[in-house]
């Protein structure tokens, strides 16, 4: 829902609105149904709205409260505002607006930046108090909605996405050695606060800034997932798990119907995106829209899961939209999904997620997603060889990682290599942190607060929002991941993976999809690079911006044009692929 964008200034100067109008234009996807801009001094900030909840013009931002002195631009969706605004009239405070945003300032302004504890929620949003000249910015506890950063020249920009910093002619945009370490290693993904460019940070999940008129700043982390539990839950019974976590998740996905348009799925076939339509179907939803997509085969690899998707549409009766992407089709959109990267992702569903959202926000604005339920129910192939591992960080590295730094070291020019290996030192310091005695423990609380922020939870923002369309995901209610957070790991585990979610859903759903073997969202032809398609990633990285640029040791690129369906990841990527990847979206963003 929505993008926002803002100039804080502390030089004396007034924030002015050139910087914040390109930051605006830049998000203009993510919210076609309105624009808003408010200056006030050393602050200025920025709007694009997609209208979910009160289509009226009272909800317009940025929202400004002047008897409080509060100036709000805010993304995403308080799911719980109902019960908060309940709360708040009955402490005396009067609304002028049916919607959330006006319950955020009115929280704050009630219990000061803590009031992010009370959300039930995705949101990134900023806060400019009009007396004291303070900015506060915030983040949800699971990152779902993003906030950039970029301090330049005496001043603080914010937007919603990087490429609506870079649009701003003021960010440094020369590539950071680290950032280009952990891309290459860590499937793609920059944990915060870096990112790919020097100049640009992100902001972390579940983080509050407070940000005081000469530019001093205090930032804390206001949650953690913590896997700590009680003898009473190592003692419970997988029937009593599977019964409390079908309250929790039916809780979740009814939180997430809360809007004032229409609601469907997007309905892969796998056991989570059809949990979801059962779910609602459980509480009574009616003509509920589904939506899934498919692609050619190649290499005897099939593109699609519509026999699954088929099954449960037609179980639930619900109006199903079905999308078959020819190969040309799906390289025409490469650049379209490229460009609405925030930054440089590799998994090659991003491309199915941006065509799957161009079509469904022809018919809805909000779709339920079954993302996060591999990471926070322990669903990959990685986490058994955990269970009673002795050296838990080896274990994960080998089973995740790209490459590990000396093979690095043979595919990056010398120029760009880091002698450091950074990212098993971020794995170790990240497994060591207290709250996670289990090594599966350890390797779920890394992929559900780090790389699922980064990989599948971007992507479905970035392609969804590209198309103004909102996703919404009930796996990553904060208080579904604190419950699922103390099941032992015995019980994600079982039955091949996501054990106790399986035993939930039979409860629920025909048994023929859950006991099913693993699908991805499959889009064989970007693994499996041959033909227009090696034209297609020869041309981005021979051209001159990446002969210039220089990243990659010409011997490397050679064995990769050479042997294109030889380079497989661990995770089933193409290193082909991943490289062509970051000099298309260096290349399409004028880096």
């Amino acid at each position: 829902m929505c993008g926002i964008c803002g100039e804080i200034r502390f030089d004396g100067k007034a924030a002015g609105a050139a910087a914040v109008e390109k930051m605006s234009e830049a998000l203009a996807p993510r919210g076609p149904d309105g624009n808003g801009l408010v200056s006030r001094g050393r602050v200025t900030l920025g709007h694009r709205r997609l209208s979910i909840i009160d289509l009226s013009a009272k909800a317009e931002q940025p929202m400004v409260d002047a008897d409080l002195g509060l100036s709000i631009a805010f993304n995403g969706c308080i799911y719980n505002y109902k019960e908060l605004r309940a709360n708040l009239e009955q402490r005396g405070y009067r609304f002028f607006s049916g919607g959330d945003t006006e319950v955020i300032l009115k929280a704050y302004h009630a219990w000061g930046p803590e009031c992010v504890q009370r959300f039930n929620g995705m949101f990134a949003f900023a806060i400019h108090e009009r007396d004291s000249g303070r900015v506060v910015l915030a983040r949800d506890r699971f990152g779902i909605k993003p906030l950039y950063l970029a301090e330049t020249d005496g001043a603080l920009l914010f937007a919603s996405s990087l490429p609506a910093l870079v649009a701003t002619g003021r960010v440094d945009t020369a590539i950071d050695p680290v950032g280009l370490q952990f891309y290459m290693s860590l499937h793609a993904i920059v944990p915060p606060p870096r990112t790919i460019l020097k100049g640009v940070r992100k902001l972390p999940p579940a983080t509050i800034r407070v940000i005081e008129s000469d530019g001093t700043f205090t930032e804390r982390t206001y949650w953690r997932m913590s896997f700590d539990r009680s003898a009473e839950d190592e003692r419970r019974s997988e029937a009593e798990w599977r019964d409390m976590l079908l309250e929790e998740l039916h809780a979740a996905v009814e939180r997430r119907m809360v809007a004032d348009v229409p609601v469907g799925v997007l309905l892969s076939g796998g056991l989570d995106s059809s949990l979801l339509v059962g779910l609602l179907a459980d509480r009574g939803q009616k003509d509920l829209q589904t939506f899934s997509i498919g692609f050619e085969e190649a290499h005897g690899e099939k593109g699609d899961e519509f026999r699954y998707s088929d099954l449960i549409a037609r179980h639930y009766g619900t109006h199903h939209h079905k999308i078959f992407v020819p190969e040309r089709e799906m390289i025409d959109a490469l650049p379209g999904a490229i460009a609405a990267m925030s930054e440089p992702m590799v998994s090659y569903d991003n491309v199915a997620f941006y065509l799957l959202s161009r079509e469904v926000s022809k018919h809805v604005k909000v779709v339920l997603s079954g993302q996060g339920a591999d990471e926070v129910f322990a669903g990959y192939h990685w986490y058994p060889p955990m269970a009673g591992s002795q050296d838990p960080v080896g274990d994960y590295t080998r089973a995740f990682l790209d490459r590990d730094h000396a093979r690095l070291a043979a595919h990056l020019s010398p120029a760009w290599h880091v002698q450091d290996d950074e990212v098993r030192a971020y794995v170790q310091a990240h497994f060591d942190l207290p709250g996670a005695s289990d090594p599966v423990d350890k390797a779920l609380r890394l992929d559900s607060t780090v790389m699922l922020v980064d990989d599948p939870v971007k992507r479905v923002d970035n392609m969804t929002m590209s198309c103004g369309l909102e996703a919404r995901v009930p796996f990553l209610d904060h208080q579904v991941g604190e419950f699922a957070a103390r099941i032992p790991a015995r019980h994600k585990l079982a039955h091949g993976g996501k054990g106790i979610l399986k035993e939930a859903a039979r409860k629920v759903i025909p048994h023929d999809v859950i006991d099913r073997e693993k699908g991805y969202f499959p889009v064989p032809g970007l693994k499996y690079i041959d033909g227009p398609r090696l034209d297609f990633v020869r041309d981005a990285l021979s051209n001159r911006a990446a002969r210039d640029r220089g990243l990659f040791r010409q011997d490397y690129l050679d064995s990769l044009y050479a042997r294109p369906r030889d380079a497989i990841t661990p995770l089933r990527g193409s290193e082909l692929w991943q490289v062509a990847l970051l000099e298309l979206w260096l290349q399409k963003h004028g880096i």
